[in-house]
């Protein structure tokens, strides 16, 4: 038994449940003469739509299918070797179910080791090796494919990524020195550095073959017939694949530190992945692929015995399959169909909720309004985003036209909702406006009719009061942008009957959105913790410490914008008024800011002024700056604390704030609150949402007596 079958033998007893990914070997001829083929076909015997991924025996199965290869290669039987995936699926990486059970820092290097020791065959066999990206591709997927002498990709292929970043890891079984070294130190820092943490953005087909990673694109369809048409060309030399040089000077010592501004102005320092990654990319300046192995052994072994990679698979989890199986969710066979929406209102909110029901549902959408210039308006946004998908060939004409068809504004509540299923009202955020609201609803509405609140911080109890069936009110609150935040707090009144509910859920699940189920409480969750985060800032400023001190303070949890960037993305009279709602409910540990109050009555949109020069990137020099008429208008004490001090008070305020949520039953269990911030206000994956970070840091039990989350739960078992 070869070295790295015993390695990989040992490390498969860690992985007692990796679905085992098979590598199936065939042989056939290849066209106009250019001989016999050996093509490994990955597949983990699951249907089309189940991922296919490497553990130890997975790496195994390939390792034994090279061993056949390397013998029919060496003996003259073959005259090249490709790799493809079931359809539809190339392959998406590391089975991280196993790499959650690893304890050991040698456990975590055998399986770096492993995975190297068996890709990088493909480059040492004898004869030319093809990878052929059938379809999605990610992490140890893509790896596999840059070991190989050439790449070919699917037009088709709807995801390609190095998503180890975003997890809390490396990409560690050769992507961090053969990518550089392949497509240059530039365009690598973009795939593995800037798409990671942009919130794991993918590459299509076309794209992967603009980078230079694949040497030739060809239709879904055909692809693999048409790849091996090439396959012989490039082997029978009809066919000549160049690369660009890769430039190994001043522009990879650029493209390097590029990467290390940008993961500043993401991360601020406070997860170690993506400077791990850029210091490989540092040293495989040189091409000596070995060395940078070595590296990403070393890397990848310590970020897994580290918490923000088990913080990371925590929050992978929670997306993947929490947010599937929402906890406390009814029976779905209770949901009831809906076949038309109401909307009352149509401004931008409600013009936006408006175009999501339309685009997923498919169903007559109606928005009402005070007049009719504001109904018009509404439509025609609906109708401007419309033409905008169809501009970017997202939908066809006809699709759009019918899209556009079901769309229609009445002042009339009675005309509009006579026969709608659901309606949702997005008007202003006072409670005797929303009652009066759907009492008019209620009045003209199907009696089966679901009555939802966009409401971001109002009781839907109390709005439901004074209505005779209290039971089909539910809260349905979206987050902005609309489109882009999946998270959709459900909340369920004192008296929302579970088939309410239960359709309340299916529409989440048709919207695409990830519903979760909250108590009827003062601010729901995301809200209520960014509110006692934020006020916990504008108190430690109000106090005397100056705004720079306070937002550095919070720097080091990596969060996507400072405190005072998202109040105003927000907007600071909403902020102000979900202060002032949870100060009547909780006067003891939520304060008005007499400076927020001060801000809002002066009209200014935020702290902050924006100049141009830098084209507002952070990762180029560009930082906001403390607007001088805000400065004006701040009355601060004299106690001034330390980045330090402002930390340990802002996250000992959200520990008390989320014990007292999880005591109250706001939700149902700790993971619930970090899916909310993960899907809701873009908390980074590194830190698991909040709790494992709490727990982490040791705030949890200093400040509650006790963790959020089990030992092992999103850090490395005992």
């Amino acid at each position: 038994m070869s070295n790295t079958a015993e390695l990989l033998k040992g490390a498969a007893e860690l992985f007692p449940d990796e679905v085992v990914t098979s590598a199936h070997v065939r042989h056939f001829e290849l066209p106009a003469g250019a001989g016999r083929f050996a093509l490994i076909t990955l597949d983990n015997g699951f249907d089309h739509t189940k991922p296919t991924t490497f553990g130890p025996q997975s790496l195994a199965n390939l390792n034994t299918a090279i061993d056949q290869v390397e013998a029919e290669a060496a003996n003259g039987e073959i005259v090249g070797v490709g790799i493809t995936g079931k359809p539809f699926i190339f392959a998406v990486g590391a089975d991280l179910k196993g790499v959650e059970l690893l304890k050991k820092h040698e456990e975590a290097l055998a399986i770096g080791k492993g995975g190297h020791d068996v890709f990088k065959r493909l480059s040492a066999l004898a004869v030319p090796t093809f990878a052929y990206y059938n379809g999605a591709a990610m992490g140890g997927g893509v790896e596999v494919g840059l070991h190989c002498t050439y790449r070919t990709v699917s037009k088709a292929l709807p995801a390609f990524s190095l998503p180890e970043v975003f997890l809390g890891l490396v990409p560690g079984w050769g992507g961090c020195t053969v990518l550089p070294n392949l497509i240059g130190a530039e365009k690598a820092v973009s795939v593995i550095i800037e798409n990671s943490l942009n919130q794991n953005r993918q590459l299509k087909g076309k794209q992967v073959f603009e980078l230079g990673i694949a040497d030739a694109i060809f239709e879904g369809a055909d692809f693999l017939e048409q790849s091996l048409i090439w396959t012989a060309g490039v082997l029978n030399g009809t066919v000549t694949v160049e690369r660009p040089e890769v430039d190994r000077g001043e522009a990879w010592d650029q493209a390097v530190a590029k990467g290390r501004a940008f993961a500043d102005s993401k991360v601020h320092g406070a997860a170690p992945a993506a400077y791990r990654a850029l210091d490989i990319i540092e040293a495989s300046k040189d091409g000596d692929l070995q060395k940078g192995f070595d590296a990403e052994d070393q890397a990848l072994a310590d970020l897994i015995m580290g918490g923000e990679l088990r913080s990371g698979i925590y929050a992978f989890n929670l997306v993947q399959k929490r947010a599937k199986r929402p906890a406390g969710a009814p029976d779905k066979s209770l949901a009831r169909p809906v076949t038309k929406v109401g909307v009352v209102g149509a401004g931008l909110m409600a013009s936006q909720l408006a175009l999501l029901f339309l685009r997923r549902l498919e169903v007559p959408v109606v928005l009402t309004d005070i007049d009719q210039e504001r109904i018009d308006k509404g439509v025609g946004y609906v109708h401007a985003e419309i033409d905008k998908l169809l501009g970017k060939g997202r939908v066809n004409q006809d699709k759009a036209n019918r899209l556009k068809g079901l769309v229609s504004g009445v002042l009339d509540k009675a005309e509009g909702f006579a026969d709608a299923d659901f309606v949702i009202e997005a008007v202003f955020e006072e409670m005797s406006v929303k009652q009066k609201v759907f009492a008019e609803v209620e009045a003209v509405a199907p009696a089966h009719a679901i009555l939802a609140t966009n409401t971001s911080s109002l009781s839907v109890s109390e709005m439901a009061s004074k209505l005779q069936h209290p039971e089909r009110v539910v809260g349905f609150h979206f987050f902005n942008p609309v489109a882009v935040l999946p998270l959709l707090e459900i909340v369920r009144g004192e008296k929302t009957d579970d088939a309410s509910l239960a359709t309340a859920f299916a529409v989440a699940r048709k919207l695409k959105k990830t519903g979760v189920l909250t108590k009827d409480a003062p601010a729901f969750v995301v809200n209520r913790i960014l509110t006692r985060f934020m006020g916990e800032i504008q108190n430690i400023i109000d106090e005397g410490t100056p705004v720079e001190v306070a937002e550095k303070g919070v720097e080091p949890l990596g969060l996507p914008m400072s405190p005072l960037v998202l109040l105003e993305l927000v907007g600071p009279a909403i902020g102000l008024h979900v202060s002032e709602t949870l100060n009547r409910a909780f006067p003891e540990r939520f304060k008005v800011s007499p400076n927020l109050k001060a801000v809002v009555e002066a009209g200014k949109r935020g702290f902050y002024v924006y100049k141009p020069e830098n084209g507002f990137k952070p990762e180029n020099g560009f930082k906001p700056e403390l607007d001088p008429e805000v400065a004006a208008l701040l009355k601060q004490g004299d106690t001034v604390l330390t980045e330090e001090q402002v930390r340990d008070r802002v996250l000992d305020a959200v520990a008390q704030e989320i014990g007292l949520m999880l005591e109250e039953g706001v939700v149902a269990e700790a993971q619930d609150i970090d899916l909310c911030l993960i899907t809701g206000a873009g908390w980074p994956f590194h830190l698991g949402g909040i709790t494992p970070y709490l727990d982490r840091e040791g705030v949890s039990e200093r400040v509650n007596g006790k963790r959020f989350l089990a030992p092992g739960v999103a850090s490395v078992p005992a």
